[in-house]
């Protein structure tokens, strides 16, 4: 054995210790020369006894470097992470190598390496076949699998991904492949940002000449996308085999891969339905490189195997605690109140959703809770008819009103599963939602069928209204919303109403999306039993009933309604731009329904206080009549309430705290908050019923520890238990993992803490946390400080440098400054502002900050517009500080 060779370059991030070579015999008979990476010297030096072996396989056109992270302290297993032959520093032998041919080569090295369990097999690209291939081989010897951006199989029938098509023609593949080194640097180019360039050099230098190539070739050439190709056999075999191999494994994808797509990774779920997955949104084939997948694989295996190696038999279980050791709600269908409602002679004929509309879009609109109940049973049983299933996901992308309400309740009632992703998300963010929800079904309005045509969204479409056939055919329209309703009722008039279970309460009954206002949306899985849950806790928390309707002025609150038996209306607004809401808008909601609770997102409270000069004499009428106002979603300080309060005297105020993962957490209304006094941070209340609350303690760096209190006066992450926490992350493992690290709470990614009263404080996101040299200062507290000087209408905290020694900078809106709508480029304050600010800051909340900067619109989340980005805050800042031309906000 050698340990190292001249040829072997120094290269970025790999111990020098790592390389070694072998000479073992292959397929042919012939000894081979094999580089590869050997992590147990470097584990042997750090005295780290190895739990097994992770046998890592690169594929076209890399080499085992893609793995060189998987080298850390934190993993305690043996990488042996090979150049496969042809490739990489291992021999170029000149014999062509079929798919079969590789899977035995490997074996052949690792008999040679007398390589036993426990291993865990790691691959990419075509390393994902092959090491896929030699798990089949090697059953006996393996406990795990990690695969990413790698395909199994591929249907006759399906064209390859444009890539490849391009890649495998006759003339060019060589010429890109082998002849140029156009199809490794184009592999390299896939990265964004673009890999450095000392990265991009490393993966070039064992192909820098036409010889050294010769493997990129065959690989493309042995691509199996013909009934007749040689490799054909071996490919269904593995496919097939696939599906029994029975031991735990983690899917690892970058989602814009132009090769290996999501189609890729459904085949990939369906052959293994109990794995692991985690998309990692913005990353490119190389997700290597794109993002931390080495410490996702980390966490991976620290929690699905022993220190032995071993599979866990006390393997985490699929159910969070916080959610299932919470107290519990009585489990009831979804919807319930609907069938209740429209069963009472007394409500039955009551609105139940109310549409507003100009006199020449037909007027306002109502539908009865009789109505709604048929509309429900109808659809329910059209879309059962049509061939949804229990379990399907269904995408709905249509606008608030009776056509959404009714398809929703629908798809609780058969058990199919809603994908709730308004397009408050934005384009890109829907887009990044819906592909990433591997839907079955997309229902949508026009606009949205094309959109999902335009962008490639993956489902099965039905319209929401019927279409011409010529336009059916371009959206690739299957049926409507309204066809299926007639067919529903058609089966019920002839006498076969609808006949089937309600779904298990512990099954998944809807995918709601965060506001993205922290990175890209998160899908957060809800079942039966928890929504059910969440609706039993936002009614109690807002006091809804049949008698009192509600005013949604956030798209996604007009869903609720229904299942707490309260007539919704939503005002007339742009759903994509809830804070642009205006008071005229509102109160012509309010007076749509009498006495109303009212829910709008927090962005919109200021919007309607500047607004609320254009009312008129009705207006303000309607508004004075309102009961309640509710707003959630970040929190609102007093002075906002107080002025809400002189447009709706009778309204009582009051400001819930939750998240779409929990969507009642505390709740504090006026007086409470008045009662409280100033503190650090903002005051959002006691919890709601069957909550329960804590705090784990930060360290000096801002860092979570094991700690878990519910003193007073400690500030950390929120920590939460109740029985409407989500189930999970839609295949996002490592997310999910990370936020039920505390066994039994759910971590919210909040920072704040409680006082003597139970009262809980919000200061902003763990994330956001300032780790100054002179201690740990929360967000809020800087804003809050910077807010106090009379010009400023808004401020953001950011931090610039390495956690420890953080330097903090405020960039501000000011009353006359600002201006609605996109975020601006910031420019440095008024000396005499700056002052001010500086001043206010470091008295209020003990900080000294190091540069103050205006800007005409702080960026927000799309969604809520009033979770201010403060990491973009901070990127920006960083950029500034260091003499650069900072990207815009």
């Amino acid at each position: 054995m050698v340990k190292t060779t001249p040829e072997i370059p120094d290269v970025p991030g790999v111990d020098p210790v790592l390389h070694r070579t072998e000479q073992v015999r292959d397929h042919t008979g012939e000894l081979r020369r094999w580089h590869l990476l050997d992590s147990g010297p470097w584990l042997a030096e750090r005295g780290i006894t190895p739990r097994g072996t992770l046998l890592a396989v690169h594929g076209n056109p890399t080499w085992s470097f893609l793995f060189r992270s998987l080298v850390r302290e934190d993993i305690p297993w043996r990488l042996i992470a090979v150049d496969q032959l042809e490739m990489g520093y291992s021999e170029r032998t000149g014999v062509t190598r079929r798919y079969q041919d590789r899977i035995t080569d490997l074996s052949l090295l690792t008999d040679a390496l007398s390589l036993h369990g426990p291993v865990v097999t790691v691959g990419h690209d075509w390393g994902g076949l092959i090491s896929t291939g030699w798990a089949l081989d090697n059953r006996h010897d393996v406990v795990g699998m990690i695969l990413t951006n790698t395909g199994v199989h591929q249907r006759i029938e399906e064209a390859l991904p444009k890539a490849l098509q391009l890649a495998t023609t006759p003339g060019f593949r060589t010429a890109s492949t082998s002849l140029t080194d156009a199809f490794l640097r184009t592999t390299l180019s896939l990265s964004k940002p673009s890999l450095p360039k000392e990265i991009q050099d490393a993966y070039l230098a064992p192909y820098r000449s036409r010889s050294r190539r010769r493997g990129i070739d065959q690989f493309v050439a042995d691509i199996p996308a013909a009934a007749d190709h040689p490799s054909r056999a071996t490919l269904d075999r593995v496919a097939e085999g696939l599906t029994h191999l029975q031991v735990p494994t983690l899917f690892a994808w970058g989602p814009r891969d132009i090769t290996f797509s999501d189609r890729f990774l459904r085949d990939l779920i369906q052959r293994v339905p109990h794995a692991d997955v985690h998309r990692f949104e913005g990353a490119s084939h190389l997700v290597w490189e794109d993002a931390d997948v080495a410490g996702l694989v980390a966490q991976w295996l620290e929690a699905t195997f022993s220190a032995a190696g071993t599979p866990r038999t006390e393997a985490p279980a699929r159910r969070p605690v916080s959610s299932y050791a919470a107290e519990q709600v009585p489990a009831a269908p979804i919807g319930e109140p609907i069938a209740r409602l429209a069963a009472d002679p007394i409500h039955a004929h009551r609105p139940a959703v109310v549409e507003l509309g100009a006199e020449e879009d037909g007027g306002t609109r109502e539908i009865s809770w009789s109505l709604l109940h048929r509309r429900v049973e109808d659809i329910a049983a059209g879309l059962l008819g049509h061939g949804v299933r229990p379990g399907d996901r269904v995408s709905l992308l249509i606008t608030p009103g009776a056509d959404l309400t009714g398809v929703l309740y629908a798809c609780f009632r058969i058990g199919a599963v809603a994908v709730v992703a308004d397009a408050g998300l934005g384009t890109q963010g829907l887009t990044r939602a819906v592909i990433g929800s591997h839907i079955d079904w997309l229902i949508g309005i026009p606009k949205a069928l094309v959109g999902a045509r335009a962008m490639g969204w993956p489902g099965r479409r039905i319209s929401v209204e019927q279409l011409p056939t010529v336009d059916r055919a371009a959206l690739g329209v299957e049926t409507s919303l309204a066809e299926l309703a007639r067919s529903g009722a058609l089966q019920r008039e002839l006498g076969a109403p609808l006949d089937v279970a309600h779904p298990d309460p512990d099954s998944d009954a809807a995918v709601l999306f965060t506001s993205g206002s922290t990175g890209p949306a998160k899908g957060a899985v809800m079942t039966h039993r928890q929504l059910s849950a969440m609706f039993a806790a936002v009614g109690d928390t807002l006091d809804l009933a049949p008698e009192r309707g509600l005013v949604a002025g956030f798209a996604t609150f007009a869903l609720l309604g229904p299942a707490l038996g309260a007539p919704t209306v939503v005002p007339d607004m742009d759903i994509t731009r809830p804070g642009e809401l205006t008071a005229p808008a509102l109160a012509a909601a309010i007076g749509a329904l009498g006495r109303p609770a009212v829910f709008t997102a927090p962005a919109a409270l200021r919007n309607i206080l500047d607004t609320a000069g254009e009312l008129d004499e009705a207006g303000r009428a309607a508004m004075a009549g309102a009961a309640s106002f509710f707003s959630a979603g970040a929190p609102i300080p007093a002075h906002l309430l107080q002025g809400l309060a002189e447009i709706m005297p009778e309204a009582k105020a009051l400001t819930p705290y939750g998240m779409t993962e929990c969507l009642a957490v505390a709740a504090i209304d006026l007086e409470g908050i008045e009662a409280a006094g100033p503190g650090s941070g903002v005051c959002v209340g006691t919890p709601v019923p069957r909550v329960q609350i804590a705090v784990a303690v930060m360290d000096e760096e801002g860092r979570t520890t094991g700690e878990i209190t519910e003193e007073a006066g400690v500030t950390g992450e929120i920590l939460v238990r109740a029985p409407h926490v989500r189930d999970r992350y839609l295949m996002l493992w490592g997310t999910t993992h990370t936020s039920m690290r505390f066994e039994g709470w759910h971590a919210t990614g909040d920072v704040g803490h409680l006082d003597r009263a139970g009262r809980l404080w919000v200061e902003g996101r763990a994330a956001h946390v300032l780790a100054t040299a002179d201690g740990l200062f929360t967000p809020v507290q800087v804003e809050e400080a910077a807010e106090a000087v009379p010009t400023v209408r808004r401020a953001g905290a950011a931090v610039v440098g390495p956690r420890g020694t953080q330097q903090v900078v405020v960039i501000l809106e000011t009353e006359d400054g600002h201006r609605p709508g996109k975020a601006a480029r910031p420019k440095p304050a008024a000396p005499s502002l700056s002052e001010a600010v500086r001043r206010a800051v470091r008295e209020r909340a003990g900080v000294e900050v190091v540069a103050v900067f205006e800007t005409r619109a702080l960026p927000t989340d799309i969604r809520h517009n009033s979770k201010i980005d403060r990491a973009a805050l901070s990127r920006w800042s960083e950029q500034t500080l260091r003499g650069e031309r900072a990207e815009a906000l």
